[in-house]
């Protein structure tokens, strides 16, 4: 008894994290020349510490989906493939990951759209938890075919009713990718040809929304003639005016989609990945601008908790994290997943940015 009371305040205090500030989160698909895909993303949250970790899960390994109860007896499954996930608040709760046969998922937050449907306690060896379904997913498959299909056979709960609902990303090496929403307890499946996502509204809203930027391009106007009057650019990126700069979704994900339409496609996977990072860094939330005047601002140096990009080609997830700008790799292709015991630890063993200190010649 005492066992469960333990495990029902850890998932409720660890849901309450996502009912709150910040429900943000920006992903972009970079492609080499020679067409490796490296998806990449942000995770926000300006609240407090989300407790970031990463998991290694080996092959084998069998899970219990958490209920809306606060036990775990949802569905149960078993990892046929060994996989890499970042998780917030529990272990359990890994919102992106890649598995050793290179499909990576993500989590993304999807506030007030969508709908689950309710906890069906005759249907729980079928129901999996929100927060779950990135670790089903990696454990389970290798293709978003494979995905699209055995997603309508689950059924997705949330385990706190306080917690925002989310959607999906699963992209699998060959560039494919589709977006899965939760729509009236059904799920909604969207093959994702542009690479991009955000949160709320609904992914097609999103690709809609685009067409007003259609006046968009790289580069620099051209001269022109208003009447009597000459004018001339202030300087290079003026095809670029118009470009929403908030931080809300809809103007995030025409940024992302503009950005990495336009940035040069680069020979090898590892320059990809840092180019990943640099296109990201326009969408760091400054921790203050979420909390209106007066409100208490939380002790986190951004609201953007981390920032990953996977390698796919390579099996090889880099990331980085408010604490601590530099580039961190996990290379899948170093882990024996039939041997490896189930593990997780802090992105960030000290919490303090490094400083390379540079030596000048005498």
């Amino acid at each position: 008894m005492i066992k469960k009371v333990i495990i029902i305040l850890a998932v409720l205090a660890a849901s309450a994290i996502f009912a709150e500030k910040a429900h943000a989160c920006t992903g972009i698909t970079l492609t080499t020349t020679g067409g490796a895909t490296v998806p990449a993303r942000t995770i926000e949250w300006a609240g407090s510490d989300i407790g970031s970790q990463y998991v290694i899960v080996p092959r084998g390994y069998v899970q219990r989906s958490m209920t809306p109860d606060g036990d775990r007896r949802g569905m149960q499954f078993e990892a046929r493939y060994g996989y890499v996930g970042l998780a917030v608040a529990l272990p359990e709760y890994v919102v992106d990951g890649m598995n050793e046969a290179g499909l990576v998922a993500g989590l993304f937050y999807f506030p007030n759209y969508g709908g689950y449907e309710n906890y069906d306690e005759t249907k729980r060896n079928a129901t999996i938890s929100d927060f779950q379904l990135v670790s089903w997913i990696l454990s389970r498959f290798s293709t978003v075919d494979e995905v699209r299909e055995a997603i309508a056979d689950v059924h997705v709960v949330a385990v706190d009713k306080r917690s925002s609902t989310v959607h999906w990303r699963v992209v699998e090496p060959s560039g494919k990718q589709i977006v899965i929403e939760i729509i009236d307890g059904k799920p909604v499946i969207y093959d994702n040809k542009i690479g991009v996502l955000t949160n709320s509204p609904s992914f097609d809203w999103h690709l809609t929304n685009l067409n007003n930027y259609i006046n968009l391009q790289p580069g620099k106007v051209e001269s022109n003639e208003l009447g009597n009057l000459s004018m001339s650019s202030f300087g290079g990126g003026s095809g670029m005016l118009g470009l929403p700069g908030d931080f809300t979704p809809p103007s995030r994900f025409v940024r992302a989609a503009m950005f990495q339409a336009t940035a040069p496609r680069l020979e090898s996977s590892e320059a990809t990945v840092m180019q990943a990072f640099h296109i990201l860094n326009n969408f760091d939330i400054p921790v203050g601008m979420q909390f209106a005047k007066g409100e208490e601002i939380p002790d986190v140096p951004s609201a953007t908790q981390w920032t990953v990009a996977s390698d796919i080609s390579q099996r090889k997830i880099y990331y980085r994290t408010m604490y601590n700008s530099a580039v961190r790799c996990i290379d899948l292709g170093s882990i024996n997943f039939g041997k490896v015991r189930y593990q997780w630890a802090p992105l960030d063993e000290v919490k303090k940015q490094s400083v390379e200190q540079i030596k000048i010649k005498k």
